[in-house]
């Protein structure tokens, strides 16, 4: 079965070429027009991945977004913006955004951001090489238990609210338990294309990741900053 993406958008051009595009490339495709219309789309059509312009009538993305989150609808979102500024880019993040892209933009580039998320869910049975990969073992570190099988995660026993690309950076990090890993790296292990060297949107999803599995996120015992580097998740240690 295709995967159905749904495109929030007040120009009627870009919905109209975005549909074409995504269809083109085997997607089933559902339409918005403002904000309001495109959680009540996102809620009722459950979608693979949505496609959110930032500037929209009645709730722009930041609001549609938020207001998803805290619904606990946890679809894939790349949010598109007009404004090449970086308040807006990272606020847009920090609110649960996996991705961005600056207006103007090629819609094969669409498609091709469209596809990296998609591709790089954890619950995917073949790694790239389309080798079967064995991702029924649970991982247990601490207090910390994940599930990949179930996409589910833990922390003291209390299931954790993550979004997609949370749970696929915490997996990434857990899976290389005591490795550092440069940000760098995680972007093209996690978000599987070059970000153009941005690596904030790696230091904003580690943020919210300490929010949740952290006591004390400015003495973190899972997730430990290495300077000049990049971060390692680490079993924490019994005096920490």
């Amino acid at each position: 079965m295709s995967k159905k993406i749904l495109v929030v958008d007040d120009e009627q051009s870009i919905v109209t070429l975005l549909q074409y595009n995504l269809e083109q490339a085997g997607y089933q495709v559902v339409t918005a027009m403002d904000g309001e219309e495109g959680i009540a789309k996102a809620i009722e059509e459950t979608p693979d991945l949505m496609v959110l312009d930032l500037m929209l009538p009645n709730l722009d993305g930041i609001d549609v977004c938020k207001q998803l989150r805290q619904r606990k609808v946890l679809i894939p979102i790349l949010m598109l913006t007009a404004k090449d500024d970086e308040f807006d880019k990272v606020l847009g993040l920090e609110l649960g955004a996996d991705d961005y892209m600056t207006k103007p933009f090629s819609p094969r580039e669409v498609v091709a951001r469209v596809k990296a998320i998609l591709r790089r869910t954890v619950t995917s049975s073949q790694n790239e090489s389309g080798e079967e990969i064995d991702i029924s073992e649970r991982i247990i570190i601490g207090d910390l238990k994940i599930l990949p099988e179930h996409y589910e995660a833990y922390f003291e026993k209390e299931r954790l609210d993550l979004t997609p690309k949370e749970f696929e950076l915490l997996v990434y990090l857990a899976k290389n338990k005591g490795r550092v890993l440069t940000r760098d790296q995680l972007l093209s292990a996690v978000w599987n294309y070059d970000f153009a060297g941005d690596t904030r949107i790696v230091d904003v999803h580690i943020s919210h990741l300490r929010d949740k599995i952290e006591r004390n996120t400015k003495k973190p015992v899972y997730i430990k900053t290495i300077r000049g580097l990049g971060y390692k998740l680490e079993e924490p240690k019994m005096n920490e």
